[in-house]
């Protein structure tokens, strides 16, 4: 490690600190579970040592990194079937010497959401996907001390999204609000193993072994999902679920549909991988309808705020206001100075842009010569993004798991906007952990 990086690897510590502070001070301040506290707090930097320093770490994560990146690969071939050089990632040919065109996202990253969708499919219908579910909701439940369907439900979210809900949906209805908020911030804080095919897309030249990273974030954001959650909220009531895990009630079905709706479970695995390629389809058309949506939102917003005076010579507009919001965020996670203003930006644009245009907006800025960021800044960056932390899936999780408890729907709703507040203060203490111990 570079000596001149150790003052940043300790800002980065205190940042740890400061923003699981300031989860306590924005929340209930009521009395606290120091076990699920302590808990979470150790087992989310046991989770950072073991993804960074353990020796075998390196091999691992470019190990699960080529199998995902061969997957990536392997799901091109459709593509390029139905699409041709369209389907192409920029300097790739065909076989007949035709060149790609550039890069376009809606024909080389978002078919990658169906091919993994159905992949998830046919692993959970196997029974692979409830093997690795339990075996970390087990983890969780003994060193977080958290109630059952918690510890099931976070688990869940290192792999899929809103479908969580449907693995706990027997328990939602009786959970408390502590649980609810948690059940929220650990969806909004991870991302789903359906959509990563689009981040490795982005980043895979830039960032080295991308995806074992972003697995390795998913993990670590849970222990600080639970952290962030129950400073905030602290348990008050009895949970249900407290003395146990559950049963994962969706064995042998694949995820279930992410627009809540319950699927018939598959008569077999070529059904599996159909109904999940369908799911897969959803999802990419509406990851593609969010980003023109939001983005053409926000380009009205930025319309209108051109007329008010320029700060600087530079016009006002959303993401430079929400960059002046959390420019002490980016300070927090130990970046250098001269990489402040570019960690402002990404962590700020992502409430808006998604977490999608933010991976890509950090490759295109990673691509200039020389690279702005440092090895360790760029890892510390791309943990802090890793999370579905914005305005649309605040949108997609309280309406899915509202429409699963309708009557529980005012208290979900109630508690949207702290869940995506504690899910960004979660990612960015998943990236204070990357800033202290990633490599220089």
């Amino acid at each position: 490690m570079l000596v001149e990086e150790w003052p940043y690897r300790l800002l980065a510590g205190a940042g740890f600190v400061t923003i699981a502070w300031l989860a306590w001070v924005t929340g209930s301040r009521s009395r606290l579970n120091w076990r699920t506290i302590g808990g979470s707090a150790v087992l989310a930097w046991v989770l950072g040592l073991l993804s960074f320093w353990f020796p075998g770490s390196h091999w691992l994560w470019s190990m699960i990194n080529g199998i995902v990146v061969a997957v990536l690969t392997a799901s091109q071939k459709g593509t390029m079937f139905l699409l041709g050089p369209l389907a192409l990632g920029p300097g790739q040919t065909l076989p007949d010497g035709t060149f790609s065109v550039g890069f376009i996202l809606a024909a080389q990253a978002l078919p990658a959401v169906v091919f993994f969708s159905a992949l998830m499919a046919g692993l959970y219908y196997v029974g692979v996907m409830q093997a690795i579910v339990r075996l970390f909701a087990r983890l969780f439940y003994r060193t977080m001390g958290l109630s059952g369907a918690e510890s099931l439900s976070g688990a869940a979210n290192i792999f899929v999204g809103i479908e969580a809900g449907l693995i706990v949906r027997p328990y939602l209805a009786a959970m408390t609000r502590s649980e609810l908020l948690l059940v929220l911030t650990c969806m909004m804080a991870t991302v789903a193993s359906t959509v990563m095919g689009i981040y490795v897309s982005a980043l895979q030249h830039v960032v080295p072994q991308i995806a074992g990273h972003l697995i390795s974030a998913s993990i670590i954001s849970i222990p600080c999902a639970v952290l962030i959650s129950k400073l905030t909220c602290p348990e008050e009531g009895q949970p249900v679920t407290l003395g146990s895990v559950p049963a994962d009630h969706t064995d042998r079905n694949p995820p279930p549909s992410s627009d809540g709706e319950a699927i018939p479970p598959p008569s077999n695995l070529i059904v599996a991988l159909i109904d999940g390629a369908g799911q897969g389809m959803k999802m990419a058309v509406g990851i593609a309808a969010l980003l023109i949506v939001f983005l053409g939102l926000e380009a009205l917003v930025d319309l209108a705020l051109a007329q008010l005076p320029a700060i600087g010579d530079v016009p006002l507009s959303v993401t430079r206001v929400l960059a002046w919001l959390t420019w002490p965020f980016a300070v927090l996670l130990g970046l250098r100075p001269e990489e402040w203003q570019i960690g402002a930006d990404l962590l700020g644009s992502r409430f808006i842009e998604t977490e999608v245009a933010a991976y890509f907006k950090l490759a295109a800025v990673q691509s200039a010569s020389p690279p702005p960021l440092s090895p360790r800044s760029l890892t510390a960056l791309t943990y802090a993004l890793c999370g579905f932390v914005h305005v649309a899936s605040m949108g997609i999780f309280v309406g899915g798991i509202s429409a699963l408890v309708p009557h529980r729907a005012k208290d979900i709703s109630l508690l949207g906007l702290r869940a995506l507040w504690t899910a960004y203060l979660a990612t960015l203490l998943t990236g204070c952990i990357a800033g202290v111990l990633a490599s220089s």
